[in-house]
């Protein structure tokens, strides 16, 4: 538990943002799941190929301490825009957002958690400092 209030206490607004995303398309797998292989098959592959391309397009020039979450996020985005994308496909959803408003409601409430609980955590540590 100390780890994770550590890593929440550090996380900057970037990687934040990364966890609102994750937070949104597992809501948006709760509501959509379709469990068909084809689908998660399809997008599996979709991550392997445009994963490894990312992994080519960053890679350092040196040989350096390989950054294995970055590894993991470069292979799981493709993943999760490509099976979001066929969860969603035929749904009525504009550009990302479902037409349901709970739904979004949900999604929007899960991240704004989320975030309240970095702003208290950061807030008690300070003041604890």
């Amino acid at each position: 538990m100390r780890r994770l209030i550590h890593y929440l206490y550090e996380i900057k607004l970037d990687k934040a943002i990364l966890w609102c995303y994750l937070i949104w398309y597992l809501a948006v797998v709760y509501f959509y799941f379709d469990p068909s292989l084809k689908i998660w098959i399809n997008s599996i592959g979709i991550s392997a190929v445009i994963g490894t391309g990312l992994m080519l397009s960053v890679a350092p020039n040196k040989k350096g301490n390989a950054d294995h979450w970055q590894t993991f996020r470069l292979y799981l985005m493709p993943f999760c825009v490509s099976s979001f994308s066929a969860l969603i496909k035929d749904q009525n959803f504009i550009i990302f957002i479902s037409p349901k408003i709970e739904e979004t409601a949900l999604s929007v409430l899960f991240c704004g958690v989320f975030l309240a609980i970095i702003v208290v955590i950061k807030y008690l540590k300070k003041r604890s400092l």
